[in-house]
């Protein structure tokens, strides 16, 4: 074996044990989740959000073009919420800003992921696929506020 295949041989394991430790360390030292394709459940055409418990929420969102429903999630500072996404006719996207979420929306399958909101404001959600002439339109907010003791959605008209 010639110097520079040596070479070239040690450069490639040393990148892939960086690599290796990189997700490692993302996924124990940061808690970084990886969403999750949900199988035994039936994809639902209604948009639910209920209380499993003291400041966890579960919330089933549909995706329709071109638009997310609900539309508007309004929820207290300290939420834990488990988000089922599914779309009810083509692919579209789902990405929350400042949240470490971004989810496929697909036909006949449901994806899974946690989030938790810590901090009080708005933070606006978007659908990151192209998905058709309205594409621009499909958006909506979780409204994250002090004090408030019912969690409540709402959609745009």
């Amino acid at each position: 074996m010639d110097k520079s295949e040596k070479l070239a041989f040690s450069l490639s394991g040393i990148l892939l044990a960086v690599f290796l430790g990189a997700i490692v360390y993302a996924s124990v030292a940061k808690d970084i989740d990886v969403p999750t394709c949900i199988t035994d459940m039936e994809p639902f055409a209604k948009d639910t959000l209920f209380q499993t418990g003291p400041d966890t929420y579960e919330l089933q969102m549909v995706a329709r073009m071109w638009a997310f429903q609900p539309s508007t999630v309004r929820l207290p500072v300290g939420s834990t919420v488990d988000l089922y996404v599914t779309s009810e006719d083509i692919i579209h996207g789902f990405k929350i800003d400042r949240k470490n979420v971004n989810l496929m929306a697909i036909p006949g399958a449901i994806n899974y992921m946690r989030v938790t909101f810590n901090e009080p404001g708005e933070y606006l959600y978007a659908c990151h696929e192209f998905c058709g002439a309205a594409h621009h339109t499909m958006a909506g907010r979780f409204v994250i506020e002090e004090g408030l003791d019912e969690p409540e959605t709402e959609e745009e008209i």
